[in-house]
């Protein structure tokens, strides 16, 4: 006889009390479970249910702290979150502290989920248990490990492009004030460069030389396109180049395209070695040469090889843009070679890397004010279709493509106040002025005209006269100009 039985109670009230027992345990269960998907969300707050009141409450509060902490940087503070992202210190703090606050998250879910986990659960319930806890931990593991790790990467891409404080510069402003370098300086100037290096090229060219000049106070800027053609041109006076050259000019007897623009960048330190003090000679050559023909004085450079662009392009996944004719790839006028193939016209193709820089570069029958315009195009295909979620998903191989493929001077000190000069540009007006041959003559330029032009589109860029007259003009050179197709 059951003991049960001897005691007095009857086989109902014993399969009773089994099935309120079960009952209870698969209750108890099912809140375990809820309870720690609520103290995945609100670390701490299934300690406390569970019993576990000094460390869950200790938990909680921490959790609230940190949360209100972030929240007031991201809502009141939000530049000082971009600071540290430019600032190689606070990206090893955040690389560090991001992967150990996943880690202690991850054992507070544990720790929740054991508390709160009735006894004489069945085998395959416990199972199931651990594998939502797996699952919320993957859930919170994930972003802040790749945030970490991205931190890190960060770090390294800051370190290796932008200059450290023992690089050397002929050029670019020394004894910058770090707290507030634009101090009595109404305009920065910094050259955008397209080097056209590779394998099949014997040192870099400058294909491609913007000068984007932009006001401290405002960030309207204004964008000069010189043509890679460019001839006689003078070096600022007073400069090391200015003394060098007969008449301060960069001109010359032999092939013409060696006296261009294009040729500064290589050519310079080779007729003069050592001349100009700097980790990258030919970019000062430029810049000296750049502020002479524009009258500006170029502060900084930065300059993507666009061997390397291939690989950026590809790294976001490639491009969209409007092709009006045929764009060859490869292919030589003067040496009669044809070019391997051709990009068809249409609007909004997709280009890959390799597509999208043979579109940039071509110069097999067109001028160089085409190739001009299908750059700036290029340029404009990158900015507006590089959004937020696909730099983030794609972020690991943008960092490494550009430690392989930017140089510049921008040191990293000035960094933050780089970052917010940006959010500036970002929503002020920006000018577009190309001095193709419908304003100059690149083999006799009238450097007076540019001069004053240039002068003119500062005025208008501070008045907000010119602003959608550039605009348009970017928009209309880049639009579709074939018929579509039905």
């Amino acid at each position: 006889m059951r003991e049960d039985e001897e005691q007095g109670k009857g086989p109902l009230s014993y399969h009773y009390e089994q099935y309120d027992k079960s009952r209870r345990r698969h209750h108890g269960y099912r809140r375990a479970l809820g309870l720690t998907v609520l103290g995945t969300i609100i670390p701490g707050s299934g300690l406390v249910i569970a019993g576990r009141r000094r460390i869950g409450w200790a938990i909680l509060v921490l959790a609230a702290l940190v949360a209100g902490f972030l929240g007031y940087l991201l809502l009141l503070h939000r530049d000082t979150v971009l600071h540290w992202a430019v600032q190689p210190g606070a990206l090893v703090v955040i690389g560090t502290v991001l992967p150990a606050l996943a880690l202690a998250w991850v054992c507070v879910i544990i720790a929740t989920y054991r508390s709160l986990l009735p006894r004489g659960v069945a085998t395959f319930q416990r199972i199931m248990g651990y594998g939502l806890v797996a699952v919320l931990a993957l859930v919170t593991v994930v972003p802040l490990g790749v945030g970490g790790r991205y931190a890190l990467v960060q770090k390294d891409v800051v370190q290796n492009v932008f200059a450290g404080s023992h690089s050397r510069s002929a050029t670019a402003p020394k004894h910058v004030s770090v707290k507030n370098p634009w101090a009595g300086k109404p305009r920065v100037n910094i050259a955008l460069l397209g080097g056209d290096g590779g394998p099949d090229r014997v040192g870099v060219r400058t294909d491609t030389v913007i000068i984007a000049s932009i006001d401290t106070r405002t960030g309207n800027t204004v964008l000069f396109s010189l043509p890679r053609n460019l001839e006689k041109i003078p070096f600022p006076k007073g400069s090391v180049l200015a003394d060098a050259y007969p008449n301060g000019i960069f001109d010359g007897k032999g092939n013409r395209l060696e006296w261009m623009l294009t040729a500064v960048y290589r050519n310079v330190p080779e007729q003069f070695p050592g001349l100009l003090k700097s980790d990258n000679p030919g970019a000062d050559a430029v810049k000296l040469a750049a502020g002479g023909a524009t009258g500006l004085n170029i502060d900084y450079y930065v300059l993507v090889n666009l061997e390397g662009f291939r690989e950026l392009v590809d790294a976001l996944g490639g491009i969209t843009v409007n092709v009006n004719s045929k764009i060859p790839m490869g292919g030589e006028s003067s040496a009669g070679l044809k070019p391997g193939g051709w990009i068809l016209p249409g609007p909004n193709k997709h280009l890959d890397g390799f597509h999208a820089l043979w579109f940039a570069r071509a110069r097999y029958g067109a001028d160089d004010y085409a190739r001009m315009r299908r750059q700036r195009c290029t340029v404009k295909a990158i900015v507006d279709q590089a959004d937020p979620v696909k730099l983030l998903t794609r972020y690991e191989a943008l960092a490494r493509t550009a430690k392989d493929i930017v140089l510049t001077d921008i040191p990293q000190s000035l960094l933050p106040a780089v970052v917010d000069l940006s959010l500036k540009v970002k929503k002020a007006d920006v000018t577009n002025v190309a001095f193709t041959n419908e304003l100059i003559r690149s083999a006799h330029p009238d450097y007076d005209f540019i001069h004053n032009r240039v002068k003119e589109a500062l005025r208008e860029s501070e008045n907000g006269t010119a602003v959608k007259q550039a605009a348009d003009d970017l928009d209309t050179a880049c639009a579709y100009k074939g018929r579509k197709k039905p």
